[in-house]
């Protein structure tokens, strides 16, 4: 089963709603009789929902591709960066190859196409002090550095001894292309937050503030509008949830 796009779904009902709402003030505002404007405001929120979906549609799905990708990605950097230094050269060895590129391992180094290839997979992007260790310690024989991402001061630093990296998003793209991202990955399934995590973080108490100032300022705009129910309701509901998250809510 196709699991449902939540998003696209709230923003088509967003818009759908919104010009529910502005149709039926814009035609009581004209005295236009009830039955008229119940439908004409159905019908218009209807067509707008729809011409909505078909504008945003494309730009959900690349949005969700995008964001799936970044996951897969940050998974792999984790762990690339996690994994024992001997398995992560077995790994990218398996993925060069199957790249039908010129690979082999040599002792306790990767050789890349006659370069050799220092894997320093870390957390935090690779720092300067890091790259300069690497030159310290393979002098005049050229190295190619497979890391998550590079400080700008090693970037330079790199450049300016002719050396190459092949960056996080290079190594993503050599998984993807030939399929060899590890089944197992470590942490490859992080928890997501539980529900009681997330029901603690709404009813913060700090958060009564921006309930009560959303709430006054729904109720001062019913004075001015043509159409004061929405702005009394969701006003006073507003307000009521600042006093029960002001005396119930976490600290």
């Amino acid at each position: 089963m196709k699991k449902i796009d939540l998003p696209l779904i709230l923003d088509v009902a967003f818009y759908s709603v919104a010009a529910w709402f502005l149709a039926v003030g814009i035609l009581r505002y004209f005295r236009a009789a009830t039955w008229v404007t119940l439908l004409a405001s159905t019908l218009i929120a209807l067509s707008a929902g729809g011409l909505s979906f078909a504008i945003i549609f494309r730009k959900h799905r690349r949005r969700v591709l995008g964001k799936a990708e970044l996951e897969r990605r940050e998974k792999l950097m984790l762990h690339l960066a996690l994994e024992k230094d001997e398995r992560v050269r077995a790994t990218l060895l398996e993925a060069f190859c199957a790249d039908g590129r010129e690979a082999h391992c040599d002792g306790d180094s990767l050789v890349l196409d006659g370069e050799t290839v220092a894997p320093c997979f870390t957390m935090q992007p690779l720092s300067a002090d890091a790259v300069a260790a690497l030159l310290r310690k393979y002098g005049e024989t050229p190295f190619l550095i497979a890391c998550n991402a590079l400080t700008p001061e090693a970037e330079r630093l790199l450049v300016s001894f002719g050396r190459k990296a092949l960056r996080g998003d290079d190594v993503f793209e050599l998984f993807e292309k030939t399929g060899k991202t590890p089944e197992k990955l470590i942490c490859g399934e992080i928890p997501r937050p539980k529900f009681k995590a997330k029901f603690r973080r709404v009813f913060s108490k700090k958060n009564a503030r921006p309930f009560f100032t959303g709430g006054i300022l729904l109720l001062v705009m019913s004075l001015f509008t043509f159409f004061p129910i929405y702005y009394l309701v969701s006003g006073s509901i507003l307000l009521i949830c600042a006093v029960c998250v002001r005396m119930l809510g976490y600290a």
